[in-house]
């Protein structure tokens, strides 16, 4: 259903009621009829072409910049959601059917209420219930009132009613369409078509859904046939960075630097590996007990690893770390305290005048975050080869070669390790390597390459503390099977690396740049560094957020006689004062 106006510039309203229930006349000849009827003011302004959905969330949006719905009786609560639905539509909405009247009052007490109750563990009061006599009586009734809890049971119980429909609906529409057609149209005509369909099939079975239930049935559908299912809302929601599925009932995900339990599922473990297979098909790759564990990527550069049973015992898990839409740049982060202005300086300065940088944190700290942004401070003339796992680095550079591991087949073999890519990304003529992680042996010829030519060469490492990186790296070296005195590793490293930027997620859930560690060069059998800058705590402020600053330790950098070299020294200086 949409709602405009006409050419002439008389309001209108169009589209289709694909409701089964034959007692109630669709909406829109409602509103038709109303309009023609010359009964609706010329002045009420419409929103174009507005769809259900959105004219709910636009309905709710008026309802919470408005005077609000809390505590009150229910034919109160209705007058209201009909003045802000008059807002947004004028007043073609009272000539809209009960069903549809009671849908859509019940979507913005969702929107209003339900979702919010997930953050705020504060009680709120009840809020009072609704039936479609008390949207046209608008009379009160003290004995109506549930409360949040019970909003919550009913959308359970709507999606149980969608998920009830799709079991009966979804073997029919299988066999009245083309699959290996139908995944290839749009997913705008797919929709279209597959609407059409389950109208058909809701008729011949004698399932009763209202208008929004049906919309949910066809989202439903398309994600099963599309999509990840289940997942697709948290996919699309920008706030979330991480999604965990543990089993088929339990999955947790991470928004603002915090874990949060969802009360989306999958039907079964079968439902779970149905969807795991699709990812790691689409980028050639298998998920099965021979081969029970995967790193893979989404179509949007999603990074996504699968373990399976046997090594998984309580079913399959996946973990998704989301593609960010949104560019991070040195310049967000700086504005979002992630660190200081003079620290951006340093390491723009740093990136620009090819220092080799190794950057270093835990599991979701926002290293791959910090390595994007600052590869955006490489040349535009520079040739460079990306080596991941799975890749998921995003350079805007126009010369990048991306280069990704691949797995044994079936027999074994065919594997090519991230060892095998920096060796033959050295044979590329590259002006810089960037590396996803060093986690094994290729750490030796990571190294060989920032001391043979490849200055400028970035990577990452899991480590606590710069010094710790260092001797990860050191005992990386060892997995190559070399062997290497303790001390001409560390020579290597000195000579390789210039500068170790600590990130780390902190227990408020937001990530900062700890330290800024350069790397100096040796002393006797000890590689010798000195810190730039240091994060210092200096306590909470009272909605338990992380108070500090980012102190300079106001030694002269070492990096200062490249930066001078490209140029950059007056600008270092500057950055330091």
């Amino acid at each position: 259903m949409s709602f405009g106006r006409r050419s002439d510039g008389t309001p209108a309203a169009s589209g289709r009621n694909i409701s089964s229930s034959a007692s109630s006349p669709p909406a829109h000849e409602n509103v038709v009829a109303f309009a023609d009827a010359g009964h609706v003011d010329p002045d009420d302004e419409f929103e174009p072409d507005l769809a259900p959905a959105q004219f709910a969330e636009r309905v709710a949006a008026a309802v919470r910049d408005g005077e609000g719905v809390e505590g009150i009786a229910r034919g109160e609560v209705a007058a209201r959601v009909t003045r802000a639905a008059e807002k947004v539509l004028g007043r073609a909405y009272r000539k809209l059917n009960q069903i549809e009247q009671r849908d859509l009052i019940t979507r913005v007490l969702n929107e209003v209420y339900v979702a919010p109750v997930r953050d705020d563990p504060t009680p709120v009061e009840p809020v009072a219930s609704l039936t479609p006599e008390s949207v046209n009586a608008g009379n009160s009734d003290p004995a109506g009132d549930y409360s949040l809890e019970s909003l919550k049971t009913e959308k359970r119980q709507v999606s149980k009613v969608v998920e009830d429909a799709r079991r009966k609906v979804q073997p029919e529409l299988v066999e009245r369409i083309d699959v290996g057609t139908a995944v290839t149209l749009p997913r705008e005509d797919l929709e279209a078509q597959i609407a059409d369909i389950v109208t058909e099939i809701l008729n011949e079975e004698k399932l009763q859904l209202n208008q929004f239930e049906q919309q949910d049935l066809v989202k439903v559908l398309l994600d099963e046939m599309l999509g990840l299912g289940p997942l697709e809302p948290l996919l699309a929601d920008e706030d979330i960075t991480d999604i965990m599925v543990n089993g088929y009932n339990q999955i947790y995900i991470e928004r603002f630097g915090k874990l949060e339990l969802t009360d989306v599922a999958f039907r079964d473990n079968k439902h779970v590996m149905n969807i795991a297979t699709r990812i790691v098909s689409h980028i050639g790759r298998r998920i099965d007990e021979t081969n029970p564990l995967v790193d893979a990527r989404l179509a949007d550069g999603s990074r996504v690893n699968i373990i399976i049973p046997p090594l998984a015992i309580d079913g399959p898990s996946i973990s998704i770390r989301k593609f960010a839409k949104k560019k991070i740049t040195l310049e967000v982060m700086e504005s979002q305290n992630n660190l200081s202005t003079a620290m951006a300086k340093v390491l723009r300065i740093g990136a620009r005048a090819q220092l080799n940088i190794l950057i270093s944190g835990g599991t979701g700290s926002g290293k791959t975050t910090l390595l994007n942004a600052l590869s955006q401070m490489i040349d535009h003339g520079e040739r460079v080869v990306t080596i991941e796992d799975a890749a998921e680095l995003q350079l805007q550079q126009p010369h990048v070669v991306r280069l990704e591991t691949r797995p044994a087949n079936l027999e074994g073999q065919g594997a090519i390790t991230m060892r095998d890519l920096v060796k033959n990304a050295l044979r590329m003529r590259p002006d810089r390597i960037i590396l996803g992680e060093v986690r094994g042996s290729e750490a030796v010829d990571m190294l060989q390459a920032m001391n043979t030519g490849h200055e400028g060469s970035m990577c990452t490492v899991h480590a606590n503390r710069p010094r710790e990186a260092l001797t990860r790296l050191e005992n990386m070296v060892g997995m190559a099977g070399i062997n290497l005195p303790a001390k001409a590793v560390r020579t290597q490293i000195a000579a390789a690396l210039d500068i170790i930027v600590q990130v780390s997620r902190m227990r408020d859930g937001v990530r900062r740049i700890t330290h800024v560690m350069e790397v100096v060069g040796m002393e006797g059998d000890v590689v010798t560094t000195q810190d730039l800058f240091v994060f210092k705590y200096e306590g909470d402020d009272p909605s338990g957020r992380i108070l500090g600053t980012y102190e300079y330790s106001g030694v002269r950098p070492h990096l200062t006689t490249k930066a001078e070299y490209f140029g950059l020294g007056r600008a270092l200086t500057d950055a330091l004062r």
